[in-house]
């Protein structure tokens, strides 16, 4: 089967959403999202528990019906055109959704034939799916004897069979331990050097940025914050100006000059013995420019300066008030028992 190529409207865009809402009950799943994702990129989508993640990535796949607003994915309305959309889209969940009765390698044929492909192209589609999530010694073996991590790899594969244009990943690491989530994140990479368009969901910062060029942030169903990782961490943060002298001796008495100095206002330096560093928090290149002239002028020997923007942890508890991995403040209390998935990611 030839890839079916992306019906763009133009312009690289990936994934366009409007104004998409989701109401369960009284509970705003989705309020009002916007949200863009260029083509050949990873769009980050982070987001505590109860957020909206996963109600988002349910109906960018057609699985769920939003009750206002619209969205097109490659070039295909998600209303509109589902059946159309359906073939040029993958999807891996948090849980792999593979038939654990089955054999890896009659998983993906099974795939392959459900989307049309003929019997010669599915065995070929399987044949190179396993060998490149590293699983063909495990072809023949039914799936309930994979361990944790083949199975998310033939859950990738999976949803890899029918060569996708966008596909969405809902926490894909979650359960996985370090090696295994870093082998997912390799693979994930190697699709967007394929020119796959990724739109990732987590509550792992590591992963967001060590995956996503773009970061969008969720909470209680709207979008807080958008952008590029370090443009979102210079936004709440700044920056702290690490000096490290080559005397140790040297540190505390530097950082109590700068202080007296007042070069960044009230926010007073800090001693960190452990790396042998005066922090200096600075939020403009004029403070930085000043705190470098006070150290030099003090004719401190320095072994390195580096400059720090906030981690993603820190952007996100400034954002949002608590950590991705907690729960809302107040939980859905209205929602029909089939609704409950969506409403709880």
């Amino acid at each position: 089967m030839t890839r079916i190529e992306m019906h763009t409207a133009g312009g690289g865009t990936a994934v366009t959403v409007r104004g998409l809402a989701k109401h369960f009950g009284t509970t705003k799943a989705l309020d009002g999202v916007d949200l863009e994702v260029r083509e050949g990129t990873v769009m980050g989508v982070l987001g505590p528990n109860g957020a909206g993640k996963t109600t988002l990535v349910r109906i960018l796949s057609t699985l769920l019906a939003p009750d206002a607003g619209h969205a097109v994915v490659a070039g295909y309305d998600v209303v509109r055109q589902p059946r159309l959309l359906r073939r040029v889209i993958g999807l891996t969940g948090q849980y792999a959704s593979v038939d654990e009765k089955l054999p890896g390698w009659e998983n993906l044929y099974m795939i392959g034939r459900l989307l049309d492909l003929s019997r010669k192209d599915s065995r070929a589609r399987a044949d190179e799916l396993l060998e490149r999530f590293s699983l063909t010694e495990a072809a023949r073996r039914p799936a309930s004897t994979y361990s944790g991590g083949m199975r998310r790899r033939l859950d990738l594969a999976a949803s890899m069979i029918g060569r996708p244009a966008v596909l969405y990943l809902d926490e894909p690491t979650t359960g996985l331990d370090p090696r295994t989530r870093k082998e997912v994140w390799n693979e994930v990479r190697s699709m967007v050097g394929d020119g796959v368009t990724v739109l990732l969901t987590t509550q792992y910062m590591e992963e967001a940025e060590q995956l996503a060029s773009e970061l969008t942030v969720i909470d209680h169903g709207k979008v807080i914050a958008g952008g590029a990782i370090d443009e979102l961490k210079a936004r709440v943060g700044g920056r702290t100006l690490a000096v490290r002298p080559v005397d140790p001796l040297q540190l505390r008495p530097l950082a109590a000059y700068l202080d007296e100095l007042g070069i960044t206002g009230l926010a007073a330096t800090a001693v960190d013995p452990q790396t042998g560093t005066v922090r200096v928090p600075v939020l403009s290149d004029e403070q930085l420019t000043a705190v470098v002239g006070a150290v030099t002028a003090r004719g401190v020997t320095v072994a390195s300066i580096t400059t720090e923007l906030p981690s993603l942890d820190e952007v996100f508890l400034s954002l949002t008030g608590h950590r991705a991995d907690a729960a809302p403040a107040t939980a859905p209390t209205t929602a029909r028992s089939t609704d409950r998935e969506e409403v709880a990611a």
